[in-house]
């Protein structure tokens, strides 16, 4: 059983599964405070909540199961990725395909029950971060961008779950979804590159292309400083369209300067300390400015 439990941790990239989830759970709270503000709901659905968390966490882990199936041959070659279920041989990649398939159709048909809009992201979300991100790794450093774009969905899945089978947007729904959507988007970006250039030996293992340059130089650090300085701008955008206050714009604002300051220091020294303290800041930034907001909104 416990190894059984380690091989479903790693098929289904639990952290990562659980930061997708988390982020979705935390804009749904975000979006039904917007419907009880409103008076369309008297109260936040929690059991809603719970199904967009499994539905999340389902689909979520069926992108990553087919990620995995289709780079099963490349992660024998890398230290950090041998000893998954199926390149360690503890699971075939027909029993991988049939673990994606249960997991995506039942995640799919949860979140399609909070409303369609939901559910048909959650697809678009699955395709583009399988069969467009992931081939793409080898090709091209524009796979960062491509699986950027999957990778933020989650906080507009989940502010469109809040809304129910409702029928009325208001223009504050699309400002907010997109604003939730873009400061995620944008994060990815310091994100992903300071783990390339930590991961980058191993990565060149399966031929992964996905620092800027595809090399830790100059312009591949100073194109990672200049990702979270854009980052501070757009991380403000709550408090100036009005739904956060004081709180996230202070919080958001000192985060983002030291994530800042960090990815600043990689372009100085150009080494792997510099890139993993930019990486484990990445790994704060996002949940604490999320929490942050989500506090500031409620207590508005």
């Amino acid at each position: 059983m416990k190894q059984f439990l380690s091989d479903f941790s790693k098929l289904i990239k639990f952290r990562l599964t659980f930061l997708v989830v988390f982020s979705a759970s935390i804009t749904f709270l975000i979006g039904s405070k917007m419907q009880v503000h409103r008076g369309v709901l008297p109260g936040i659905d929690w059991m809603n909540w719970l199904i967009l968390i499994a539905g999340g966490f389902f689909v979520t882990g069926a992108a990553n199961c087919f990620n995995e199936i289709i780079e099963k041959d490349l992660d024998k070659l890398m230290t950090r990725t041998k000893d998954r279920p199926m390149p360690a041989g503890r699971m075939t990649t027909g029993q991988g395909l049939v673990s994606g398939l249960v997991m995506g159709m039942f995640g799919t048909w949860l979140l399609g029950k909070l409303n369609l809009e939901t559910g048909m992201l959650s697809v678009f979300s699955i395709l583009l971060y399988a069969f467009a991100y992931t081939p793409l790794k080898r090709k091209s450093p524009i796979a960062v961008f491509v699986g950027a774009i999957p990778g933020a969905l989650p906080p507009l899945i989940g502010y469109l779950a809040a809304l129910g089978n409702t029928t009325t947007f208001y223009a504050a729904d699309y400002e907010i979804a997109v604003i939730l959507f873009l400061v995620q988007f944008v994060w990815q970006f310091p994100h992903f590159w300071s783990i390339a250039w930590v991961l980058d030996d191993d990565y060149k293992k399966a031929g992964f292309r996905l620092l800027p340059t595809t090399k830790r130089d100059k312009a591949s650090a100073g194109i990672t400083f200049l990702s979270t300085l854009i980052l501070i701008p757009v991380s403000l955008l709550p408090t100036f369209y009005g739904f956060g206050g004081y709180y996230i714009a202070g919080v958001s604002l000192i985060a983002g300067l030291a994530f800042a300051w960090l990815a600043f220091k990689l372009f100085l020294n150009l080494d792997l300390a510099s890139a993993r303290k930019v990486m484990f800041c990445s790994f704060f930034y996002l949940p604490v400015v999320q929490l942050v907001l989500l506090f500031d909104f409620l207590t508005k």
